[in-house]
């Protein structure tokens, strides 16, 4: 199993200071590379504290200036953000400055909020049309000279400047629909997915749907299959206490972004307060802890063995949730020094 980290620098409230939360993400990423994991990803989200990340590609430049040897994806580019030649190029210019270390990862986009300022009059329910046309005239670009005539975008004859470093660009799809995979499988993506909160079923789920969308396309395509949970490792009660309040936190402001409440004052989402979610079974404490990546070192290595056995070679161990920084690097050095060791091949 090879294993991949999702870091955002983030902000519950305005009690961090900005040049705290960049150093404490860099110092996440560096961690990582050390402690041999395989990729790290940066995502794209607008006009939000909780994840402040305006330009993935910015992001990875400045950690491929302090790193050598992880990979950085963008997970994800949100197509419908993007015009095909601009998203070309700026990925191109990334995979050449970082040696060819980029990872191409792109979706849909995740809150309405962000396309009613992004893309104003746009469901985010019909973004994942905008990401299918987008990823195919990104790929020609990098080819040479091409022309564009399709439904969102339309463009006479040009190109990719500069070209990508890497001869293949491996590209990610997020998928969690069947029409997602297929489009996956089609177009010979690996694919990541996000089982949010939700049981262990959730992942039998998207593995049903992968394995379908291969036997489907039936063109020779293996894809790499990464999965992402919350991770926290921990060694005593007091620190899963922690964790725990600290994720709860975090998922009843994604319930504000998810329900498209407007209660957002300069980027930090409103919560929405925990006793109107109790008895709500995505904010149960004892199913987050069973669902979510959290325990001690035995408890992650157990679980993660399950999912190895279902088929997912790839785990993104996604550690923003609003945890104090040294509990987030506490956490990503036990998983490293504990956990890791138990899945080295050979």
């Amino acid at each position: 199993m090879k294993f991949q980290l999702a870091v955002n620098m983030e902000r519950i409230d305005d009690n961090l200071d900005m040049q705290d939360v960049a150093r404490h993400t860099l110092e996440m990423v560096q961690i990582a590379e050390e402690g041999g994991f395989d990729i790290v990803w940066a995502a794209e989200h607008h006009a939000l504290e909780m994840t402040i990340a305006p330009n993935p590609f910015q992001i990875l430049t400045w950690w491929a200036a302090e790193t050598s040897r992880i990979r950085l994806g963008t997970a994800v580019a949100t197509a419908a953000y993007w015009h095909p030649i601009n998203l070309a190029g700026e990925a191109a210019f990334t995979d050449l400055i970082t040696g060819g270390r980029l990872e191409f990862g792109i979706g849909s986009g995740a809150y309405q909020r962000e396309f009613d300022r992004m893309r104003p009059g746009l469901k985010q329910s019909d973004a994942w049309r905008y990401m299918q046309e987008m990823l195919p005239a990104v790929r020609e670009l990098w080819k040479g000279d091409y022309e564009h005539n399709g439904e969102y975008w339309q463009f006479p004859t040009s190109t990719s400047v500069p070209k990508p470093l890497q001869k293949e660009v491996p590209v990610w799809v997020s998928a969690r629909s069947p029409i997602t995979y297929d489009y996956a499988m089609r177009e010979r993506c690996h694919v990541n997915c996000w089982p949010f909160t939700r049981p262990f079923a959730e992942a039998e789920l998207y593995k049903k749907q992968l394995d379908e969308a291969i036997e489907k396309a039936d063109n020779g395509w293996v894809p790499r299959f990464a999965l992402m949970r919350h991770s926290c490792v921990y060694d005593n009660a007091a620190d899963g206490e922690n964790a725990m309040r600290a994720i709860r936190r975090l998922l009843s402001q994604f319930e504000n972004l998810f329900r498209n409440l407007g209660d957002v004052k300069d980027g930090f989402p409103a919560s929405i307060p925990l006793d109107e979610l109790e008895g709500r079974e995505q904010y149960d404490p004892v199913m987050l802890e069973e669902n979510l990546m959290f325990g001690s070192p035995d408890r992650i290595i157990e679980k993660l063995k399950r999912y190895q056995a279902l088929g997912v070679n790839e785990y993104i161990y996604y550690a923003s949730m609003g945890l104090d920084h040294a509990s987030q690097q506490k956490s990503l050095r036990m998983f490293v020094n504990e956990v890791m060791p138990e899945f080295k091949e050979g």
